[in-house]
């Protein structure tokens, strides 16, 4: 793939966590893993393997700077592509506010390409969802693998699960819809959605609208809404959203007053009470292993 040319990116995985804060992740390309030797290798011979274990640790860490400055420079060169549609004037830019009323008064079709944990918390009424990145679903060792790295690098705080490119997406858009339809492309935060506007303008889709910050900047009143929540909820997750923590649910707490605030406050002192008793678990557990084992 040529500096996150779209068009080419079946293989593509990333993190949508990494997306939201501006950065892609996991873009094709070499994957470097450390082997680790096992126990009776480390016994007999020790010094040869400890130096072999830190030379693989140093040339990882390595690996792992070449490949954060390879994301930095492709995310680089596709902002720079993308802020040219904008300022040429080939992908249009619109407010949520403005998205609502081209929907309403000249009937442009609103096109979600969020996954489907964020479209089914909430959605506009009316709207194509066709994902351009899903839920990787995929139980192979290297997904699973990027799934336990992404949940220990902060998915069970704001959970967001790992994704990867949706290959058929720009083949279900052109069975929907003609070249010459106007479409107004959302996510949640606007960077997805940018980059569909690329992937659809290289395949010959020229009246293109895109939703500048996404649904997350999108008020109830801008946009008729579908679902369980409001569309600046549905791209919050985890324990975060559990205990009310989010930017989101601040502003909303604000505005609800102080009943809103004691149900987290009650999530929250819930959460202290419950891993106060996981430990206390833990402790009574490891006492009464060990007198077993005294006996």
């Amino acid at each position: 793939m040529e500096a996150l040319a779209l068009p080419s990116t079946n293989s593509l995985t990333i993190s949508c966590s990494n997306l939201q804060n501006g950065s892609f992740a996991n873009l094709p390309g070499t994957l470097h893993h450390c082997k680790f030797y096992g126990q009776s290798t480390l016994r007999f011979r020790p010094l040869h393997c400890t130096r072999h274990y830190q030379s693989n640790v140093i040339k990882m860490q390595s690996d792992s700077e070449d490949y954060e400055l390879k994301q930095m420079r492709d995310m680089a060169a596709a902002k720079k592509r993308w802020d040219s549609l904008i300022r040429e004037g080939k992908v249009k830019v619109l407010t949520p506010r403005e998205a609502g009323y081209a929907i309403q008064l000249s009937d442009k079709t609103l096109l979600d390409v969020r996954p489907s944990t964020e479209h089914q918390k909430a959605w506009v009424k009316g709207s194509t969802w066709i994902p351009i990145f899903e839920v990787d679903d995929k139980v192979d060792p290297g997904t699973l693998s990027r799934k336990v790295t992404s949940f220990m690098m902060g998915g069970w705080w704001s959970g967001v699960p790992t994704v990867s490119y949706n290959s058929r997406f720009l083949s279900e858009v052109q069975e929907k819809f003609p070249k010459d339809a106007d479409l107004i492309l959302a996510c949640q935060k606007g960077l997805r959605s940018l980059a569909a506007c690329e992937l659809l303008y290289n395949a010959g889709y020229k009246n293109l609208f895109w939703v500048q910050g996404g649904l997350d900047a999108a008020e109830e009143e801008d946009l008729a809404r579908e679902g369980p929540q409001p569309l600046k909820f549905a791209g919050i997750g985890g324990l975060s959203e559990f205990l009310g923590w989010t930017d989101q649910q601040r502003v909303a707490g604000a505005k609800e007053g102080w009943g809103y605030r004691l149900v987290y406050s009650a999530r929250l002192i819930a959460v202290f009470l419950a891993a106060d008793a996981l430990f206390i678990g833990a402790q009574q557990l490891g006492r009464y292993i060990q007198d077993l084992r005294s006996h």
